[in-house]
């Protein structure tokens, strides 16, 4: 197995660099009978077998036993495996070598798959899924990566994300994340989340720089959450869940009141999330989808984005009723209420998480507007 085919995302080269750790020049190869296409579920390349045709990448020749467990754990974190082809290389006869393919058939697009759309819509997040991955290397195998794998690409694409972000409106400081020194970072716990411990110094408003410190901060993706509201009877959904958060910190009622809520996969719009979310918890059709907000739920600890909003759309009149993603262990109760049962609630302390504060204190101001137009 010294000698590898490479035809997809692999031949991004800062990609592979990191993977193998270190750069190996690689020589152009033809693959016969196949061609490269694109998912159909996404932007990553699918081999398909084509009788006559050519898949164009490229030969990495006697690597290392290093590094061939390097891409062998990478590749095994996406159920990829490896099987044996033959590639044609200028000057040289027929070549047999070893390339990865998913274990699992995979749906095909009509579209062939291209590196360099793939670089700029893709490349900045899985360069920084696999540093994340490679880091495991070594410390767990490829089977426990590829559970990891979904969270981390989803953190990758949350940092991806606030890379794109503008400067907050209202803020004084003249200085951006690159102003900061980052003197030493580690990632002590990595599973569903993980932990960033860095240590950092920062320009101070007064003059000059702050000591060296150590900060952490607890790794997510970024989420939404909806507020489904029916206009029309006035009434409100809610969801009822436990949640691990207030059972950690000792309370004694961890089923904790929500709206609808989840995590951004990578390249999806984050009105999507929220629709599908609404889908999966209750069964829902959100129709009009108002943002309420962007921010930070919890900033001095935790890296997660939050954007909220209210969804329009037409409500059961009753709700009591279960939903949740079976592979998530979701046990999700579905409550419908009207908006003034919602304000006794609110007046009493009895909503006591941020997402559901902020959506309800919102409605409470927008309402009659949202009940003219509906």
């Amino acid at each position: 197995m010294g000698d590898l085919f490479i035809f997809g995302t692999l031949c991004d080269e800062a990609l592979r660099a990191i993977v193998l750790g270190r750069v190996i020049t690689p020589e152009r190869a033809l693959l016969r009978d196949a061609a490269i296409f694109r998912a159909a579920d996404g932007d990553w390349p699918v081999l398909v077998d084509r009788a006559g045709e050519q898949a164009e990448g490229f030969l990495l020749r006697r690597l290392g036993a290093d590094e061939l467990a390097r891409l062998h754990f990478y590749e095994e974190g996406f159920d990829y495996k490896p099987v044996e082809a033959i590639v044609d290389v200028q000057g040289e006869g027929p070549l047999r070598v070893t390339l990865y393919r998913p274990a699992v058939r995979q749906e095909v697009g009509r579209e062939a798959w291209s590196l360099a759309a793939w670089q700029e819509g893709w490349g900045a997040m899985t360069r920084r899924a696999a540093r994340e991955a490679m880091a495991l290397h070594g410390r767990i195998d490829g089977a426990a990566l590829r559970a990891r794998m979904p969270t981390i690409r989803t953190r990758a694409d949350a940092f991806t994300r606030a890379a794109r972000s503008a400067r907050p409106e209202g803020t004084s400081a003249p200085w951006s994340r690159d102003d900061v020194d980052l003197l030493a970072a580690r990632q002590p716990y990595a599973n569903y989340f993980a932990v960033d411990e860095s240590e950092i110094r920062h320009p101070l408003f007064g003059g000059g720089t702050s000591p060296a410190m150590t900060r952490a901060a607890w790794l997510g993706g970024d989420a939404v959450t909806v507020l489904p509201y029916d206009p029309r009877s006035d009434r409100v959904h809610l969801v009822e869940q436990f949640r691990f958060g207030p059972y950690a910190r000792g309370d004694l009622h961890p089923w904790i009141l929500e709206p609808i809520a989840g995590r951004i996969d990578p390249g999806e719009d984050p009105q999507d999330t929220a629709r599908r979310e609404a889908r999966e918890e209750a069964g829902l059709s959100i129709g009009r989808l108002i943002e309420i907000g962007a921010y930070y739920p919890s900033p001095g600890a935790l890296s997660e984005h939050t954007i909220s909003y209210v969804g329009l759309c037409a409500l059961p009149r009753e709700g009591g009723w279960t939903g949740g993603a079976d592979v998530e262990n979701e046990d999700i109760r579905s409550h419908v209420i009207t908006f003034a049962r919602l304000m006794e609630l609110l007046s009493s302390g009895a909503l006591n998480n941020g997402p559901l504060l902020i959506s309800a204190l919102w409605l409470a101001r927008e309402r009659g507007s949202l009940r003219d137009v509906g």
